[in-house]
C-alpha cells in the first residue's frame, strides 16, 4: 500500500466519455482524499457507473484528465492502477473454491503458492468466511458471496476499492449487515472507498461524501447530512427525497426575510444570498417534510398552512402523513408515531403544518 502523500489522492479533471454522439459523463471534476469514502449516486444513465469505469481503467475518457497522486493514468491498464473492482454480481469463478477465488489475484501477481493460501486465509478468516474455503462459490448465499469478492480485492491491499453497487443484489436484512461491514472495514483498513450506488440510505449511512450525478453533470458534492439540509438546486432537493418544494411568487417581508405566496398560502423563509431572488420573483422553497409539525388548531407562531389530511404511511415507529392544501398544493410530513398519536389523523381531517421561518430555503433562481 503507498504511504503518505501530499495532495489529493485522485484527480478528476474536466473528464468527459462520449459514444459516438452520445454524452455519458460531461466535463466531470472533483478530487477524493486518500481514506476517504465516496459515494457516487444518481439515477439510472446519469453517468456514475461510466465515471467509475474510468477511475477502474474499464473506460477511457474521451477528454480532460484522471491523476493518481499527480500522475496522469488515463491510459494505464486496470491491473496498474492498484484500484480493484467489485462488481454488482460479484465475477466469481463458479468451476474454482472460494479459496481459489480469493487467491486468484495474488496468483496473477505472482506470489508463491503457500504465500498467496496464508493471505487469502487471513483475509477470509477477518470476513469470516474461512470456514467455507473448500466450498463451491455456487454454495454460498448472496451475503457469502459478497465477502468472498470483497476478500478477493482486499486480499490485494489495494490503496483504493471501487465498488459498483455491491449490495443490490442482496435481501434487505444482509444488505444493512453488510453496509455496517463496509463501514467497518474502511475505517479499520483506512482504504479509499468509491462506491457507485442507488440507495440514498445506502449511500448516507456509509460515505463521507456523496457525489449527486444527473445528466453526465455533477449537481451536489458534500457530506450527506449537508446535502440533505441544503441542495444546491431542485433536481437534487428531489433526488434526495424528504423535502416539500413550495413554488410561489416572492415579496420581501422584512430585512432578515423573504415571503412566498402561492398554492400551499403564504410563508416566510430567510433572505437568499441569491441576488436574483427578490421582489416579484418566481421561486422555490424547501422544507424538509421532518422539520414539520401537524397541530389540530394554530398557534400563533412561525408559518402555518391550513390543509387536509390525504393518507398516512407508517413504517416502524415513524409515520409520513400525505396533506393538501385548499389550493390543491401536496405536502408530506415525517414525524415519529409518538409525537403525533395525540392528533386526529383521519382522511379529510383539517389539520395545521406549520414550521419556524428558519427551517426553510430558498432555492437559486
Amino acid at each position: 500500500m503507498t504511504g503518505t502523500k501530499a495532495g489529493p489522492m485522485l484527480e478528476i479533471d474536466r473528464v468527459a466519455k462520449r459514444y459516438g454522439d452520445t454524452v455519458a459523463v460531461a466535463e466531470v471534476s472533483f478530487n477524493i482524499e486518500k481514506g476517504e469514502f465516496i459515494a457516487l449516486m444518481g439515477p439510472s444513465g446519469c453517468g456514475k457507473t461510466t465515471t467509475l469505469r474510468m477511475i477502474a481503467g474499464l473506460d477511457t475518457p474521451s477528454e480532460g484528465e484522471l491523476r493518481l497522486w499527480g500522475r496522469r493514468i488515463n491510459e494505464d491498464a486496470p491491473w496498474e492502477r492498484d484500484a480493484p473492482l467489485v462488481w454488482q454480481n460479484y465475477a466469481l469463478f463458479p468451476f474454482l473454491s472460494v479459496v481459489k477465488n480469493v487467491e486468484f489475484g495474488l496468483k496473477q501477481r505472482g506470489l508463491p503458492a503457500a504465500e498467496r493460501r496464508k493471505k487469502a486465509m487471513e483475509w477470509m478468516e477477518r470476513l469470516g468466511i474461512a470456514g467455507f474455503a473448500e466450498r463451491s462459490v455456487d454454495q454460498l448465499s448472496g451475503g457469502q458471496r459478497q465477502r468472498v469478492a470483497l476478500a478477493r480485492a482486499l486480499a490485494l491491499e489495494p490503496d483504493m476499492l471501487l465498488l459498483d453497487e455491491p449490495l443490490s443484489a442482496l435481501d434487505p436484512h444482509l444488505r444493512v449487515r453488510m453496509q455496517s461491514e463496509l463501514v467497518r472495514l474502511h475505517r479499520e483498513l483506512g482504504i479509499t472507498f468509491v462506491c457507485v450506488t442507488h440507495s440514498h440510505s445506502e449511500a448516507f449511512a456509509m460515505a463521507d461524501r456523496v457525489v449527486i450525478m444527473s445528466e453526465g453533470r455533477v449537481q451536489q458534492i458534500g457530506a450527506p447530512r449537508a446535502i440533505y439540509r441544503r441542495a444546491a438546486n431542485r433536481f437534487v432537493a428531489e433526488f434526495v427525497g424528504g423535502n416539500n418544494l413550495f413554488a410561489g411568487k416572492a415579496s420581501r417581508a422584512s430585512s432578515g426575510s423573504l415571503r412566498i405566496d402561492g398554492p400551499f398560502g403564504s410563508a416566510l423563509a430567510p433572505l437568499p444570498p441569491d441576488p436574483a431572488i427578490g421582489e416579484g420573483a418566481s421561486v422555490t422553497l424547501v422544507v424538509a417534510a421532518d422539520r414539520i409539525d401537524i397541530a389540530a388548531t394554530r398557534t400563533g407562531t412561525g408559518n402555518e398552512i391550513e390543509a387536509r389530511v390525504v393518507t398516512m404511511e407508517v413504517v416502524g415507529s415513524s409515520a409520513t402523513v400525505f396533506l393538501e392544501t385548499a389550493g390543491g398544493a401536496e405536502l408530506s410530513v415525517q414525524r415519529s408515531l409518538h409525537q403525533i398519536e395525540d392528533t386526529p389523523l383521519n382522511p379529510g381531517q383539517a389539520v395545521i403544518a406549520r414550521w419556524s421561518q428558519d427551517e426553510g430555503y430558498f432555492l437559486p433562481a
